[in-house]
């Protein structure tokens, strides 16, 4: 393992600046190695990656090392940790999500090595409590999911034994800790370093944990590597724009060809640096994820602070976008952006015209503590107690990400997705719903395969919790999931009522969704706040 002996440690002066082979020699077998970034390629390290798969492929070596990362890094096509899914390069792996890097992901499936997977906000704080010395993240986020020791403690695979979580008691109450661990080398990313080390961000679309990686580097005396795409004079930078220090920098590589993220080599509407016209966003064609996302806008009151989740939720944020109501309320999401519109797709963590970028961990500070009016997050499962899996199911691991903190603290939640999977053919049109191919996955199961979020819990903390879908629509009730809603032109019986079984029980007239979000054309201005009982529902407990 590195130590602070290692002569490419600097003293606390100008760090070196090497190419990204130079860098990644540093790392021994057995290093502890930290990574920035997000999906995308959001404030990716990628060239280090990237040389450090190489590295291995060609020399065995860096061999057992322990990865991890708090989001999951990569495009879904080989980038980012899929560079480094090759046998023996990793012995054990801590990632608050899986899903960007399909290869890394079967591997962990498979038992290659010992995998754990932890919400990402807890992973964004942790790094700030190895800075500070503390023994871990002590929170409430996880408690009766998965991350339970009590359920599962995160671990992923047979090979994966060792307990990390633990329950502690503090003032009466139940606890989740987290333990720190000492990191011994990290990659960041910034876009410009100065000859002192002095890291900015000014094309970047967020920020992450970037501060919080390189000072728990740090302080456990470990090597920072830092990726950026411009090096600069001393004292060039301005200090209000530095993100992190020289003084927690060892190495810097230059990569002139940096992209700001997979799809973009540098949009300023993302970092903040200009205002793009809405008008030039992509448009949402009329189809059965929309009407998901027409449903679950009506949710929204004006002034509420919102998250919105990966995958079909992503949706929410390109309907208010078209109907012109992004400033009723504030769009968030969990990489630290706050206001302006979501990215949809790969690069979602990204927003077009954001008012603040904040820093990740702050952000789920925020939400943790209860800042969240609503949210919207998507589900693969929900069993007929209203839990819910997204992050392992099928032989596959995605992993929570930030949802297991999102819908454990947000006053309300509503989950979106297809009723079915797997070829389902929905098609919306004139204040109806026809379905003409069934999806060949039932995603309404006895019991999920995983429990990202718990009903039991929900009920314990009194959220308001509703499923949507493009034909039903169900809520959280005493005893688990209860149907309210039906689209027009569903046959209650056949499309819904077989499909669950006994499951869910009926009232003894559903009412139906509203026909007009299964037109093609404008909501309209008042749309939002004529619907039917959710809106009042939505304001007497914002006013209460």
């Amino acid at each position: 393992m590195t130590t602070t002996q290692d002569p490419y440690r600097t003293r606390r002066g100008r760090p070196v600046f090497r190419t990204a082979a130079e860098a990644v020699a540093l790392i021994g077998s057995g290093d502890t190695v930290a990574i920035g970034g997000s999906g995308g390629g959001l404030l990716e390290p990628d060239t280090l990656i990237a040389a450090l798969g190489h590295r291995f492929r060609t020399e065995g070596d860096p061999a057992g090392l322990t990865l991890v990362h708090t989001t999951g890094i990569g495009d879904r096509e080989g980038g980012g940790m899929d560079h480094l899914a090759q046998r023996g390069l990793a012995r054990r792996v801590v990632a608050g999500n899986w899903g960007m890097a399909p290869a890394m992901s079967a591997m962990a499936a498979a038992g290659e090595f010992e995998a754990y997977n932890f919400p990402q906000g807890v992973m964004s704080q942790l790094f700030r409590d190895i800075a500070a010395g503390r023994p871990g993240v002590l929170t409430h986020v996880g408690i009766g999911t998965f991350c339970d020791p009590r359920v599962e403690g995160g671990r992923l695979n047979d090979r994966t034994t060792e307990e990390l979580v633990e329950v502690v008691r503090v003032r009466g109450r139940e606890w989740l800790l987290y333990p720190a661990l000492p990191i011994d080398v990290c990659f960041i990313r910034g876009t410009t370093a100065d000859e002192d080390g002095n890291i900015t961000c000014e094309q970047e679309a967020a920020r992450l944990e970037m501060l919080a990686v390189a000072q728990a580097t740090r302080n456990s005396g470990g090597i920072v590597i830092a990726q950026v795409k411009y090096a600069a004079q001393r004292g060039s930078l301005d200090p209000r724009d530095v993100v992190v220090p020289g003084l927690c920098v060892d190495v810097v590589v230059v990569n002139p060809a940096q992209k700001q993220v997979v799809t973009h080599e540098y949009n300023p509407a993302f970092a903040g640096a200009a205002k793009a016209a809405l008008s030039s966003l992509p448009p949402f064609p009329l189809d059965q994820r929309k009407v998901v996302a027409r449903r679950a806008l009506s949710e929204i009151v004006d002034g509420d602070v919102v998250n919105l989740g990966v995958g079909i939720a992503d949706g929410v944020a390109a309907v208010a976008a078209e109907e012109g109501w992004v400033d009723d309320f504030t769009l968030t999401i969990e990489q630290g952006l706050v206001g302006g519109v979501p990215a949809r797709g790969v690069i979602f963590g990204v927003a077009t015209n954001p008012v603040a970028i904040l820093e990740q961990p702050a952000q789920f500070d925020f939400y943790d503590g209860g800042g969240l009016d609503i949210c919207f997050l998507g589900f693969a499962e929900i069993d007929r107690e209203g839990n819910v899996n997204v992050s392992k199911f099928g032989g596959r691991i995605i992993g929570t990400g930030g949802f297991v903190n999102i819908s454990q603290n947000a006053s309300t939640v509503v989950f979106c997705g297809t009723f079915t999977a797997g070829g389902l053919r929905a098609v919306p049109g004139d204040g109806r719903l026809d379905l003409r191919t069934e999806g060949r996955h039932h995603k309404f199961v006895d019991r999920v395969e995983q429990i990202t979020f718990s009903a039991a819990e929900a009920r314990r903390r009194g959220q308001r919790v509703l499923y949507v879908t493009e034909r039903a629509v169900f809520e959280l009730g005493h005893e688990g999931l209860v149907l309210t809603e039906i689209a027009p032109g569903v046959d209650l019986h056949k499309d819904v009522l077989d499909l669950l079984g006994d499951r869910v029980p009926v009232p003894v007239a559903p009412r139906l969704m509203d026909p007009t979000i299964f037109t093609d054309r404008p909501l309209g201005a008042d749309w939002r706040g004529r619907d039917t009982d959710a809106t009042a529902v939505r304001a007497a407990a914002v006013t209460s």
